[in-house]
């Protein structure tokens, strides 16, 4: 048995977590056209509870903030109430559950909201694949500039969502600034074009998300807060000349509000923009001394190393927890990982792919 250091208890503010692993949040699409969390995605969520902290997949804020099939949301009390039926089937394992807030932003399509166009910073389209949505795939749309009005009114959709997140019985939440969505199109140059204040320095271009979380910090003591910043990050069209400057400024600010976490996506699994070289949580660790939680493509020794180095706290996994329900069990007795073949499955509707892995046999 291996007693390493990502499965000794760790002291996440007020809550203490059984280990130093977290489940990353992965986008599975199981919420159907309701957008309300149910017994299916409770029983995926208690199959995974092994980990210390579970970060739940993305979930968008708003109807503005839809861009996935299937994706959940918690804009609404039946929402809430939803969410409900998870948070009650994890509090008995004791693992730790945050929920991560989200809004698309530009990535989406029209075909989620009646013909309107998706939101974003600047009118900067997404160059990539098509996106699939409820009438097909179809090609990125041109999207239209948020105006000062909707900014605030979208601060109010995370602050109004932070509520309901309480209500629903999370232990915190995690806003979601990674991976080109909304917030992330702000903070990038790349898609920011504003000349207002939200746009241009960096200190304009971080002003939504710091408005974000002094809405939500309203809502939850900041010690039950996270964010998620993917610096090096290339999915959904990003990465930005400045993009050091840019996070190491970000990072600076963060370190001004008490954060439960912040969580980075150092790893290059997910792609990498190849803008520099990329980023290290060893140049986050000189300027932020709070708890980082490290994530993307980890296996045990690359997180091992994180965490003995003290350049991460908590190592958070996310497909390898996709085919191995039991992954906390599998990496501290050595056992072998099962592997992920059919990706087709991964956001199809119903248990096949997602609550169907088995436990290691032995």
């Amino acid at each position: 048995m291996d007693a390493s250091i990502l499965f000794q208890p760790y002291q996440l503010g007020d809550l203490q977590l059984k280990n130093r692993i977290a489940m990353a949040p992965m986008t599975r699409g199981r919420a159907g056209d309701s957008r309300v969390a149910n017994e299916l995605m409770a029983e995926h969520y208690a199959q995974r509870a092994s980990a210390g902290l579970i970060i739940t997949e993305a979930t968008v804020v708003s109807r503005q903030g839809i861009g996935w099939i299937g994706s959940p949301g918690i804009y609404t009390p039946e929402m809430a109430a939803g969410w409900r039926v998870v948070t009650e089937r994890i509090k008995p394992t004791g693992a730790a559950l945050f929920l991560q807030l989200w809004h698309c932003g530009r990535a989406s399509h029209s075909d989620f909201h009646g013909g309107d166009l998706p939101v974003s910073a600047s009118a900067v389209e997404l160059n990539g694949d098509q996106i699939r949505t409820p009438q097909g795939k179809k090609d990125y749309e041109t999207p239209r500039p948020m105006s000062v009005a909707e900014i605030e009114a979208t601060v109010a959709d995370y602050r109004q969502a932070a509520v309901y997140a309480r209500q629903a019985g999370f232990d915190g939440i995690e806003v979601h600034c990674a991976n080109g969505y909304l917030l992330n199109q702000f903070l990038d140059s790349k898609t920011n074009r504003r000349d207002d204040q939200y746009g241009g320095s960096l200190e304009n271009r971080f002003r939504f998300l710091a408005e974000v979380l002094a809405a939500v910090t309203e809502v939850w003591p900041s010690q039950r807060v996270g964010v998620r910043l993917s610096p090096n990050g290339v999915f959904n069209d990003m990465g930005s000349d400045d993009f050091r400057e840019t996070y190491l400024f970000a990072v600076r600010e963060l370190s001004r509000f008490n954060l439960a976490y912040l969580h980075i996506m150092d790893g290059l699994a997910f792609g990498f923009h190849g803008k520099g070289e990329p980023m290290t949580l060893a140049e986050f660790r000189t300027i932020y001394n709070g708890t980082i939680v490290g994530n993307c493509g980890y296996d045990k020794e690359g997180a091992k190393q994180r965490l003995t180095s003290g350049l991460a706290d908590i190592a958070a996994f996310g497909r390898p927890f996709i085919t191995n329900p039991d992954l906390v069990e599998r990496l501290r007795h050595g056992w072998p990982l099962a592997l992920y073949e059919d990706m087709s499955r991964w956001y199809t509707p119903g248990p096949e792919g997602y609550t169907d892995y088995p436990p290691y046999q032995g």
